[in-house]
């Protein structure tokens, strides 16, 4: 039972990175000896000390004899910072209990075989589900080169994100805006389409303090964004960068938006979209290790459909408009039958003041992959 406290302890304070640590993972860790905590850490930053490290330098006594619990296994290389195997073999720690391997087939498992190999026992496993929870997009990032997608709306009880005048604000309340201020804060990006941007002209920042700002991106398959919409006319002040992911070739229109500030990818057009899997592709390359798709109804079809969508946040507001012409939050032509339904797992279910926030992922059969 202790190593199961001791472990949520590391992994509430994995948690404090969120937002900060992107491209690499969030990782708590905490040191006992004896029964008493005595040195707690947490990856605060990207290029600052992993957990492991922040939690041997914050020991008030020695650690020699102690046990660590962290929620990833102890990396075993140099990168930014040395490893920190050679941080725990060199403090005297006899004991290290780890939530979960490192998702990087490369690494898994050797942190832990170098522990071991100087007599430090180990154990994984520990509240493993909500250690690999924390590192869903490293996970995805990782193994990949592809950024981890989000997509997030919201909703009435009778499937709304609109009513038939294309008025939107507010469906939720206060609460869950807040919250998805916050969300936008833990993803590198977020991604939204043209219509979006011509008919509510949104920022698409992070409005909470101290936050960071998301790379903005916009599917824009012949360049329709307007060039006085607040996206292009920000983007050169942006404090990151302002994507604009398009098929056109026009150099003349092409010219306008880099004069603006705005960076421009060139896709082949799919399905008369962007081609999405190339995008992903190279935001991957860019280093963006997640995105938030808060997308219309047709780039919500079109990512569902070209399998790029990881996991869905649908906040539900208890309320209805109705109406046949109402939007509603994937459009386009939609499955034929119920057998082709897109499938969701691990479905939770969060009260967010008034309203409710349902998080699945998203399971692919190997047919729609291909």
């Amino acid at each position: 039972m202790k190593d199961l406290e001791y472990m949520k302890q590391a992994i509430e304070l994995a948690k404090k990175g969120s937002g900060f640590t992107n491209p690499n993972p969030m990782v708590g860790a905490v040191i006992v000896k004896e029964g008493v905590v005595i040195g707690r850490g947490y990856h605060e930053s990207y290029g600052g000390l992993h957990a492991e490290r922040n939690a041997l330098k914050n020991c008030n006594t020695s650690a020699k004899g102690a046990e660590m619990y962290v929620t990833l296994e102890p990396c075993c290389h140099y990168g930014k910072t040395p490893p920190c195997t050679e941080a725990i073999i060199n403090s005297g720690i006899t004991r290290v209990v780890i939530g979960t391997l490192d998702p990087n087939p490369q690494m898994s498992g050797k942190g832990a075989a170098i522990l071991q190999r100087n007599k430090i026992r180990v154990e994984t496993g520990v509240l493993e589900k909500e250690c690999k929870a924390l590192i869903r997009t490293f996970a995805k990032f990782i193994t990949t080169g592809k950024p981890y997608v989000m997509m997030k709306y919201a909703m009435t009880m009778d499937g709304k994100i609109a009513t038939y005048t294309k008025q939107s604000k507010w469906i939720t309340g206060e609460k869950a805006r807040y919250q998805v201020q916050e969300t936008r804060h833990q993803y590198s990006a977020i991604m939204a389409g043209v219509n979006t941007v011509i008919q509510d002209n949104p920022l698409l920042t992070c409005r909470l303090e101290n936050a960071s700002n998301p790379v903005r991106i916009i599917c824009d398959t012949h360049l329709r964004t307007p060039l006085n919409s607040r996206i292009v006319q920000s983007a050169s002040t942006y404090s990151a960068e302002t994507i604009l992911a398009t098929c056109s070739a026009d150099e003349n229109k092409i010219q306008q938006y880099l004069n603006k500030g705005c960076r421009i990818i060139q896709t082949s057009e799919k399905d008369g979209h962007v081609n999405l899997h190339e995008l992903m592709g190279v935001l991957g390359k860019m280093g963006l290790d997640s995105i938030l798709l808060e997308g219309g109804s047709m780039l919500n079809w079109s990512a569902l459909q070209q399998g790029i969508v990881d996991g869905i946040q649908a906040y539900i507001a208890p309320k209805i408009f109705g109406g046949s012409h109402a939007v509603s939050p994937v459009g386009g032509i939609g499955v034929a039958l119920p057998a082709e339904a897109f499938l969701l797992a691990d479905t939770r279910f969060i009260p967010v003041g008034n309203d409710f926030l349902m998080e699945s992922e998203v399971v692919y059969p190997c047919l729609q992959e291909s």
